[in-house]
């Protein structure tokens, strides 16, 4: 995708009520090509009262890409599984965490905003079910590092709405209250809207989607993109809850992308409202 369309992209989503848009990813442009243009993107982003916009940043010298770019919110993205850690970051668990506990730090230290993601929450291509106390271990270390959120990811879409409120109580057990935590839900199943709602039961307030259901994961070819943001909004005023988000103007906006990439969007939404 040009880099121009991932501008209006986003500047569209920003125009349509979204205050929070992880905007690109300061990876290495060998190992994720299309990615090569996250300096260039970020530099072009409307800069709106209110709006924030998380970059990844996979070690120190993702950190320092970000910076230059005059990123104020990153995000590292560790896994619950020793196996998705080494497919996705080339290193086991142990040494990845070792290296984002600088990045953490530095970022921390110089007055930026932190979120960790922890992917395969609930289960792994290899792995299989992910235990409970598995997921609780890793996502202690995170917390350790005193990053402001915690984000837990169902990269493969495995989870159900049961799963979700034993992983939240097992969190919370662990000091780690919902109110605390974001969640992040792919729809391989179908089961991502379903999974967002238990996770607002529990008392979740921070929830991840993708416009137009887009996404997944390179190192996960099983994985299908995620939760959709205007099945989410849709959802969300059903349920009487207020989101600031224009949902025609998101709906245009994922119609419009679909058309740029030249395929009809997933989201069921988009489909039932842009015809």
């Amino acid at each position: 995708m040009p880099a121009a369309v991932k501008i209006e992209f986003i500047s569209r989503l920003v125009d349509a009520g979204l205050r929070a848009v992880e905007a690109t990813s300061f990876v290495s442009p060998k190992w994720v090509p299309q990615l090569g243009d996250a300096a260039e993107v970020f530099a072009a982003l409307p800069r709106v009262d209110g709006v924030r916009y998380p970059v990844l940043v996979p070690n120190m010298a993702g950190l320092d890409r970000a910076q230059e770019a005059g990123a104020t919110d990153i995000a590292i993205f560790a896994a619950a599984t020793e196996t998705f850690s080494r497919r996705n970051l080339n290193r086991g668990l142990d040494e990845a965490l070792s290296i984002f506990a600088p990045v953490v730090d530095r970022a921390r230290s110089s007055g930026l905003w932190v979120r960790a993601y922890l992917s395969m929450c609930f289960g792994d291509p290899w792995e299989g079910e992910v235990p409970l106390g598995q997921v609780v271990k890793v996502a202690e270390r995170l917390v350790a590092m005193e990053c402001d959120e915690l984000c837990i990811g169902d990269t493969i879409g495995v989870a159900t709405p049961g799963h979700v409120h034993e992983l939240l109580a097992a969190l919370g057990d662990a000091g780690m209250p919902p109110s605390s935590v974001a969640v992040h839900f792919h729809d391989t199943y179908g089961q991502a809207l379903s999974n967002t709602l238990a996770a607002i039961e529990d008392g979740v307030r921070t929830l991840d989607a993708a416009a137009g259901g887009l996404g997944g994961c390179p190192f996960a070819e099983s994985t299908t993109g995620n939760l959709a943001t205007e099945d989410l909004v849709w959802m969300l005023h059903g349920l009487g809850i207020e989101t600031g988000v224009d949902l025609e103007a998101l709906v245009a906006t994922s119609a419009w992308l679909a058309g740029e990439l030249g395929r009809s969007s997933p989201s069921r939404v988009v489909r039932a409202l842009a015809g």
